[in-house]
């Protein structure tokens, strides 16, 4: 019953089991690549994807088996190749939309040597700092069998991949992040300090050197579903700031 009941409430931990936006068209056709969460897929991404191109962007929304390998090798294996392949030829650097645990990915992939040049990024729900979450359950059969050794990787002590990238410095590229502010998990949110999302705090999605920062009333994979978060993607991405 126990292991039964881990199982339902850590599924899709970092994850989850459009129109009418009022942003004036980039008419540049600037690349942007877009970058899914924990237990997602692209399929995920396809309301923002609707949006950028909607407003002049190319797109290129990628998949990854985000539950099979580490994030060492999902980044090595997956998104660095697939990445590479998304605009052959293009000269100018790639925008990046990332939700939750791609923003963690693309943090990792700037890290590399040889990476492509990174340009605009939005950071939807990235957990910078990790999840209580992940503090908590972590050591679970039910959760690794559910979020795999990727979802292990991000909790909160100095040992997990976000806070091993915070030791080496902010992210040299631009950036911006949304946070959610609103959970659907009362069990989830009893472990997270502060106002939360149901998996991340909005204090851990926080880095030194943001461009800037917002906040949308929303839960951590419904965020991906709400117009204002389209909106603050396409206004990020055109001007480097969000609408406040």
């Amino acid at each position: 019953m126990r292991l039964a009941f881990l199982a339902v409430i850590t599924a899709c931990f970092l994850g989850g089991c459009a129109r009418n936006h009022p942003v004036p068209k980039q008419a540049a056709g600037d690349p942007v690549v877009l970058l899914h969460g924990l237990t997602l897929n692209a399929l995920s991404l396809k309301k923002l994807a609707t949006g950028l191109k909607e407003a002049g962007y190319r797109t290129c929304r990628i998949n990854y088996p985000s539950r099979d390998y580490p994030i060492d090798s999902l980044v090595v294996r997956f998104i660095r190749p697939r990445v590479a392949k998304c605009f052959p030829g293009e000269s100018r650097p790639l925008n990046f939309v990332t939700h939750s645990m791609g923003g963690i990915l693309l943090r990792k992939l700037a890290t590399l040597p040889g990476s492509l040049p990174v340009g605009r990024v939005v950071m939807i729900a990235p957990p910078n700092h990790g999840s209580e979450v992940v503090d908590h359950l972590g050591d679970s059969k039910a959760f690794g069998l559910v979020n795999g050794p990727a979802g292990r990787e991000l909790g909160t002590d100095s040992n997990s991949v976000p806070n091993q990238l915070n030791r080496l410095g902010p992210p040299a590229f631009e950036f911006g992040v949304i946070a959610a502010n609103e959970s659907l998990d009362p069990i989830f949110s009893g472990w997270i300090p502060g106002p939360d999302d149901g998996k991340v705090s909005v204090e851990s999605t926080k880095l030194p050197r943001m461009k800037d920062f917002t906040e949308v009333e929303s839960s951590h994979t419904l965020v991906l579903m709400k117009d204002e978060t389209v909106r603050q993607v396409l206004a990020f991405l055109r001007d480097g700031r969000f609408i406040h």
